[in-house]
């Protein structure tokens, strides 16, 4: 039986989260992400609207640039806790379809319906069932993709944005893809594609042309998967447990600093955002890894694994500190840090380690009562007390958000 898989991604999702909920926003130019500062911002698009990348506004674009394309655009800092809260939504809905459902980022999942054609149609009648679905109770459209493979439907997801459904039916994989530049293939990034096009390779139907004993020969095994690929050819299944591998945030300062209680400060409130989306998501992170970007650009990473999965700030932040203080050189100045919670586990997987200890910590507690502020009255309702303090008012409110998860293609 051929397989039947579908790649659902949400179009422009914050950004069109916040046009559902501000319909003054509707049909403008909407720029999820840092304050532009008029321009001399230093963060960057998280997403944008429609509306705005017609003027050339992109995701992850410098703030700065996206103001020099679309100065008259609207500029909000995103609110990443309502967003995992309408992703969940989405992703309750998928899985009234299929119980294969593969969540690679906080706004885009694979689904196996094969074992639910009998039930509920073919692939495209599920495709237009689902998205009707999530525009009815969410109000917002996605895009599908329909394949008998995840490449392909991923790649099919993505051609007819917003609000497409593209069908690929089995055995026009090859045909379907030869048109499209050779870029689309996973695995294919800015050099290699570069590489490829000195050697005649623009769109992915040149490649199979090329051979594949000399594709071999001239990237190794990636080359045996890029020939695969390009032919349509994907058996990876779609695996439930995959889930998200990582979910961080980032800040660049809007001046570079040397200042240690300026990056405390700053360190605290992402681990505060981090800690808060983990529990969004059910989940809890057992390996911690903190980012420093100094001035002139060059970047350095840490990672710790804890003996226990955790999800609370009081329990995440002592073990960031730490590890970016190893990072802090003296005399240089720093441009952006982040922190990344990742190898999660859920919450039942990791309170077995605790079954026979004390009752709820405070810092479940104090965590608990956050979440709820937040919920009903959004993320800037409550913050910590030393979040306030003159020493964290001068740094950038814009961030960098992070949902990390295995995509084939970096």
């Amino acid at each position: 039986m051929n397989r039947t898989i579908l790649h659902v991604d949400m179009d422009a999702f914050f950004a069109a989260v916040e046009q559902r909920d501000h319909p003054e926003y509707r049909g403008k130019p909407l720029i999820v992400g840092a304050d532009p500062k008029n321009g001399r911002g230093r963060g960057i698009v998280a997403t944008c609207s429609y509306e705005a990348r017609k003027f050339g506004v992109h995701s992850a674009q410098p703030i700065s640039q996206a103001w020099r394309c679309c100065p008259q655009g609207i500029y909000v800092r995103g609110e990443m806790s309502k967003y995992a809260r309408v992703s969940d939504r989405i992703m309750s809905i998928l899985l009234q379809f299929t119980d294969l459902v593969e969540q690679v980022s906080i706004d885009e999942a694979f689904l196996d319906v094969s074992g639910s054609r009998r039930l509920l149609g073919s692939g495209v009648e599920i495709a237009r069932k689902i998205k009707a679905r999530i525009s009815q109770e969410l109000g917002l459209t996605a895009s599908v993709g329909v394949s008998a493979n995840k490449f392909v439907a991923k790649v099919a997801s993505d051609l007819q944005k917003p609000d497409g459904l593209v069908v690929v039916e089995p055995g026009h994989e090859k045909e379907f893809l030869a048109p499209l530049p050779i870029g689309r293939l996973w695995g294919v990034g800015a050099k290699t594609e570069a590489l490829l096009s000195r050697l005649g390779i623009r769109q992915i139907g040149d490649l199979p042309r090329f051979g594949r004993a000399e594709l071999v020969r001239q990237f190794g095994q990636s080359g045996e998967r890029l020939w695969q690929l390009a032919r349509g050819i994907d058996g990876r299944p779609v695996s439930p447990e995959e889930g998200f591998k990582s979910i961080g945030h980032e800040t660049t300062f809007e001046r570079d600093t040397a200042g240690r209680q300026l990056l405390h400060d700053t360190l605290l409130e992402l681990t505060e955002k981090v800690a808060q989306r983990l529990r969004a998501h059910q989940a809890r992170g057992r390996t911690i890894t903190v980012k420093l970007r100094e001035a002139d650009f060059s970047t350095s990473t840490r990672r710790a694994t804890l003996p226990v999965p955790v999800d609370t700030t009081e329990k995440m932040f002592p073990a960031a500190w730490k590890l970016l203080q190893t990072l802090i050189r003296e005399g240089k100045r720093v441009r952006l840090i982040g922190i990344y919670a990742s190898n999660p586990t859920t919450p039942e997987d990791a309170g077995q380690l605790e079954l026979f200890g004390r009752p709820p910590a405070k810092d479940r507690k104090l965590a608990e009562a956050l979440d709820s502020i937040t919920r009903r009255y959004g993320d800037r309702a409550i913050t910590r007390a030393t979040l306030v303090a003159p020493t964290s008012q001068s740094r950038v409110r814009g961030r960098k958000v992070v949902d990390s998860a295995a995509r084939g293609k970096g």
